[in-house]
């Protein structure tokens, strides 16, 4: 039998260990005979020029580690929940608590019951695929002895205390650990040669046709039964898109007003649509819809998978990741307690300009950008320390109003002997006139 593996997914390579020389001699001898696979990948056996095996932490003493392993995912091109990482955790060592953020990455915590059984997790997991080719786990051991879980959902879990509360938007914990339905641009080819943990999420399509719609403004959506059962997903759908008008870039300047976006990619097979990938369920009794968009609904894809890539009709990429951009608005406690959750509306609230911009300055970066000037113009008191200058613009219309905002939210301003640019900030205005 073997004594230890070390994992190497990025050489495609692995260390095995085993207690007597003669057992490796056999493996390395088998498999020079009759070819071995694994993942449907020939593996190919020979002798390391390493004598043994390095532990880290001394893996040989039973109370060196420490029960809570940190796991970073690699590669994560399908979501990852509490109850994926509970079926891939659980049957090598009893998982008492797990917690799932988004720092550099996607990565988790999870604490076992005892520090033998996140020795032996660390040691079977570490470098394995949680499915095929993708969702690659990289284990080491976590700063913390203990867990603190204060809500059951797809982001924490204790399972000492099934009964804690769980978040409104949500259904519940679903016992099962296929990811959803499969994203409807990704294959079931093209995977790489690690062994998945879990199977790949079935094939099934989700196709949508599309209509002809007038321009209008929608919002909210109907609390229907078949809308709520897919309300835990944090991908939307974006619908009737202008081909020419809306880009990735719009379409972020629309939804960071409702939280922190991810990713949006335009669908090649389906024009005029859009897939909103956001950091956290989405806030549907606010999701709006844009100029030119009639329909914004609920995905039944879980994430955003920046495949068939092709170009726009404004020579702009149909793929877009806004995970690392410092206009989104939700990065913060701090940040998002500033932020109001706001319908459409004919006034826009306009901040971070620089005192010199004028009314006729900011008439004419409309014209200048091709989108409806506003009938009313309002500036408010600063003080005079004052670096910016904030205030409202009226709109003859809602759509409008919203155009205008897809198209000149974070607008570079450069003044002159300015050293770095002002991003216009945007955002609709609680005021219904002014």
């Amino acid at each position: 039998m073997n004594d230890y593996v070390m994992m190497m997914p990025f050489k495609r390579q692995a260390l095995v260990e085993f207690e007597e020389v003669q057992s490796a001699d056999r493996c390395v001898a088998c498999g020079s005979q009759e070819p071995v696979y694994i993942a449907g990948q020939q593996a190919y056996f020979n002798y390391s020029t390493s004598k043994r095996i390095t532990r880290p932490t001394n893996a040989d003493d039973p109370n060196s580690g420490n029960k809570v392993l940190l796991l970073s995912i690699q590669n994560p091109l399908y979501p990852i929940t509490t109850d994926v990482l509970y079926t891939v955790c659980n049957p090598i060592g009893s998982v008492l608590r797990i917690v799932i953020f988004k720092r550099n990455g996607i990565q988790a915590m999870v604490e076992f019951e005892s520090i033998q059984n996140a020795q032996k997790a660390k040691a079977a997991l570490n470098g394995a695929d949680i499915y095929a080719g993708c969702c690659t786990l990289k284990i080491e051991y976590a700063r913390p002895s203990r867990l603190n879980v204060i809500r059951n959902d797809n982001d924490s879990w204790d399972y000492t205390k099934p009964f804690l509360l769980r978040r409104e938007r949500g259904k519940g914990r679903q016992r099962q650990a296929i990811l959803g339905e499969h994203p409807s641009s990704y294959s079931d080819n093209g995977y790489g040669s690690h062994c998945p943990l879990l199977p790949l999420p079935g094939n099934n399509r989700f196709k949508r046709g599309s209509h002809d719609v007038p321009e209008v403004v929608a919002y909210p959506l109907p609390q229907t039964s078949s809308y709520m059962s897919h309300a835990s997903s944090s991908v939307a759908m974006v619908s009737g898109l202008h081909p020419a008008k809306m880009n990735c870039t719009r379409i972020f300047n629309l939804f960071c007003l409702y939280g922190n976006i991810e990713k949006v990619k335009f669908m090649k097979s389906v024009p005029g649509t859009a897939l909103v990938e956001m950091s956290d369920d989405l806030r549907l009794s606010c999701v709006c819809v844009c100029v030119c968009v009639c329909v914004c609904s609920v995905s039944k894809q879980h994430a955003v998978i920046p495949s068939q890539v092709f170009e726009l009709e404004d020579g702009s990429s149909s793929y877009k990741d806004f995970a690392m951009t410092r206009n989104n608005r939700f990065t913060s406690a701090g940040q998002a307690s500033k932020n109001i959750i706001q319908p459409p509306s004919c006034v826009l609230h306009f901040y971070n300009v620089p005192p010199c911009i004028s009314e006729d300055d900011l008439q004419r970066l409309c014209t200048e950008h091709d989108v409806p000037g506003f009938s009313k113009y309002k500036v408010f008191d600063a003080k005079p320390s004052s670096k910016t200058i904030s205030g409202l613009l009226e709109f003859d219309s809602k759509t409008h109003a919203v155009e205008v905002l897809t198209v000149l939210n974070h607008y570079q301003i450069r003044i002159p002997n300015g050293s770095n640019p002002y991003t216009l900030k945007l955002c609709f205005s609680t005021s219904s006139h002014l």
